[in-house]
C-alpha cells in the first residue's frame, strides 16, 4: 500500500455477513492525487468521499466486470465504503443495479442520513451503517437464493451453474432471468469475477500460477487477463501501486 494511503476495513456482524462484505476506508494524507486502476471484486461499493476540492458525496458502484479506467483518488481526501454482497441489492437497496454494470450514479447527499461529519471515524460510521442497513431488512430472503448464494461464496465461484441450479433447486434459466434483472450479468459471469479475485489474493502473495478451478497455467493466464487487462506477472509488480485492489489485498 503507498504509504502515503492509510486503509483500514472492518467485517460486518454475523447477523449482517450475508448482506455485507466488509466495510472500509482510504485517506490520501498527500497534497497530490493518487492515480490508481480499479479491478473487478464481485462487490457492490456504497462509498461515502470528500476532499478539500470536492464537497461530500454518496456514490453506488455497481459490478465491475473488467480493468476500470484509470482514475484518482483526491489530494486530502478521505473515502468510506460499506462493500456490499449481492443479496444486498434486493433486500437493502431495494432496487436492480443492472444499469450499473462498470458504472456508478451519484446518490443525495443526505443518503440514509449520512453526511460529511460521519467521515470523522470510521467505528462511528460502520456502528451507524450496520443500524441502517439492519433496520431496511423488511423480509427473510427466499430460500433458493440463500441456497443459491450460500454455494457461490463458500465456494469462490467455483461451482458449474447446472450444479448450482440443482443444489439450489432452482432452475439455471431462472437464476440468470434473476441475475441479468438485478445485477446485470449472467451467474456464469459472476462466479469468473469471484475466482478472479479470490486468484488476486494469491497473486498478490506472488503465488503465479492456477489454485482456483483453472484448468492449467495457460487458462489461468488467460483468464486473469481478460478480466484484469494484465498479466499475473504485471499484477504482482503493481507499479506504484497503480492497482489499489491488490495493493489492499497485499497490506491485509
Amino acid at each position: 500500500m503507498h504509504r502515503d494511503l492509510a486503509y483500514k476495513s472492518k467485517q460486518p456482524t454475523k447477523d449482517l455477513s450475508a448482506f455485507v462484505d466488509s466495510y472500509w476506508c482510504m485517506h490520501n494524507k498527500l497534497d497530490q492525487d493518487i492515480e490508481t486502476i480499479g479491478l473487478p471484486d464481485g462487490r457492490i461499493d456504497l462509498s461515502f468521499s470528500q476532499s478539500p476540492e470536492q464537497p461530500f458525496s454518496i456514490r453506488l458502484l455497481g459490478l465491475g466486470t473488467q480493468q476500470y479506467e484509470k482514475g484518482k483518488i483526491p489530494a486530502n481526501s478521505k473515502t468510506f465504503v460499506i462493500s456490499f454482497k449481492l443479496p444486498a441489492v434486493e433486500y437493502i437497496l431495494h432496487e436492480s443495479i443492472a444499469a450499473l454494470v462498470n458504472e456508478a450514479k451519484i446518490l443525495e447527499d443526505n443518503f440514509w442520513n449520512f453526511k460529511a461529519s460521519d467521515l470523522e471515524d470510521f467505528e462511528l460510521f460502520c456502528e451507524k451503517a450496520s443500524i441502517k442497513i439492519a433496520s431496511l431488512l423488511v423480509k427473510e430472503m427466499d430460500v433458493r437464493k440463500q441456497k443459491l448464494f450460500d454455494l457461490i461464496y463458500e465456494t469462490n465461484g467455483a461451482m458449474k451453474v447446472k450444479e448450482l441450479a440443482e443444489q439450489s433447486n432452482w432452475s439455471s434459466r431462472q437464476i440468470n432471468r434473476y441475475f441479468n434483472e438485478y445485477f446485470g450479468i449472467s451467474l456464469k459471469g459472476f462466479c469468473s469475477i469471484l475466482r478472479f479475485r479470490v486468484s488476486l489474493e494469491h497473486i498478490a502473495k506472488g503465488k503465479l500460477f492456477p489454485e482456483e478451478n483453472f484448468s492449467d497455467q495457460t487458462h489461468f493466464i488467460k483468464e486473469i487477463k481478460k478480466i484484469s487487462g494484465s498479466l499475473p506477472k504485471e499484477l504482482f509488480q503493481n507499479k506504484n501501486d497503480r492497482f489499489i485492489l491488490l495493493s489492499a489485498l497485499s497490506s491485509q
